[in-house]
């Protein structure tokens, strides 16, 4: 494992932490989309068939079930628990996520490495996670003042994928026959989705003003 997937994987776990931080501590799930977080938790459970079939690494299985564990924890957290589902923002989200899974799994049908249902499953994962932040960003365009702990959250989200990015183009250059097409468009598509929020996010870092999205 290179330093880049290494930073990649601490930065997305780290994410993880500060969404968990403010739901448990701070009893809140406000400016939180449960849209996004409902759609993690079905792109971390159709990637990860394999959990109990193969063994990679010790450290690839636990960083299997953070991921998992954590996803279906904080949609549970958002739906069930009697403090925290009554700060959760239904109002304002109310995108339509089924619009992004549906065209997801047809596009998973056409484009895969190999037609069986792991292999469907696991690109149907990577189209879906290229999408899943939308519902969250529609969430904060029409709620515009973000609080910090919601603002770190999907700033190490983006910043995850970007270390991605890296991580790919090291591979690249430095294994032979190194191709994964759907991984990297997926990936390029869905850094694209972030870079009007880190402009703001890093603006109002830059004039230590609290992040406001234009309307």
């Amino acid at each position: 494992m290179n330093i880049f997937r290494l930073a990649a994987d601490m930065t997305h776990l780290l994410s993880i932490v500060v969404l968990l931080l403010k739901i448990h501590t701070i009893k809140s799930c406000a400016g939180i989309s449960l849209k996004t977080q409902e759609l993690y938790a079905l792109v971390f459970a159709t990637r990860y068939l394999d959990l109990f079939t193969v063994f990679l690494s010790l450290y690839n299985t636990v960083m299997k079930l953070i991921f998992l564990g954590s996803s279906f924890s904080i949609v549970w957290y958002m739906r069930n628990h009697k403090v925290v589902r009554q700060t959760y923002d239904k109002d304002h989200d109310t995108f339509r996520h089924y619009f992004l899974v549906i065209p997801c799994f047809f596009l998973a049908l056409l484009v895969n490495y190999k037609l069986t249902v792991r292999e469907v499953l696991w690109a149907f994962s990577v189209y879906l996670e290229a999408v899943a932040i939308l519902p969250q960003l529609v969430l904060l365009q029409r709620t515009r003042n973000v609080d910090n702990l919601t603002g770190n959250y999907v700033f190490l989200l983006g910043a995850y994928r970007g270390l991605y990015l890296v991580n790919w183009v090291y591979r690249y250059l430095m294994e032979e026959h190194y191709l994964r097409w759907i991984s990297w468009i997926a990936g390029i598509v869905q850094t694209a989705l972030y870079l009007d929020f880190f402009y703001y996010y890093l603006k109002s870092w830059r004039n230590s003003e609290k992040l406001q999205l234009p309307a």
